[in-house]
């Protein structure tokens, strides 16, 4: 029994597919597509976001030593001169460490995350700045379900399509 329905297409186009839609899903919250490809697009989202619920807060904190350029009241780098050994002159940005907590991920969520990345493309918001759709699905969207089992999404029937009567629907976020 494959994997999913073929959907008339060859399988790296029916990939493709599926993988725009399940992007589009979690970074829109809801689609509308045919109700074939919206039943297979339901089945790969409820696995992604049922193991971004279970490694949801599966990560540890530590401190780390950052190292930055030190900024003027306008928001300019501060620079001082430097002499080489041989007697030339440059320009050196003065900097300054700060200890920060970053968060790092345990083996299992990191592994969660990479399986998650397969079924997302890289996509760009309206100014052209890239939105992390794997973080947005296990810091966001994960802890919404935490304490719900499974009926992620839903499906509502809008009728059929002009031009070639397909059954439309639309898939969404519960």
């Amino acid at each position: 029994m494959p994997a999913q329905r073929k959907l008339g297409r060859a399988t790296d186009q029916r990939k493709a597919v599926l993988k725009s839609l399940v992007t589009a899903l979690f970074q829109n919250g809801k689609i509308e597509t045919t109700e074939a490809r919206a039943k297979e697009v339901k089945n790969i989202a409820e696995k992604l976001i049922a193991i971004a619920v279970k490694e949801c807060d599966n990560f540890t904190s530590k401190q780390v030593k950052v190292s930055a350029a030190k900024v003027d009241s306008k928001g300019n780098k501060i620079t001082n001169t430097k002499k080489s050994k041989n007697g030339n002159e440059y320009l050196v940005v003065e900097r300054e460490v700060k200890t920060d907590m970053q968060r790092v991920d345990n083996p299992s969520r990191l592994h969660a995350r990479r399986k998650v990345m397969t079924w997302l493309y890289r996509v760009k918001d309206s100014e052209g700045n890239t939105i992390n759709l794997a973080n947005k699905l296990f810091d966001e969207i994960a802890p919404k379900y935490k304490d719900v089992n499974g009926g992620y999404t839903r499906i509502y029937k809008i009728g059929p399509r002009k031009g070639d009567a397909a059954e439309m629907v639309v898939l969404q976020l519960v």
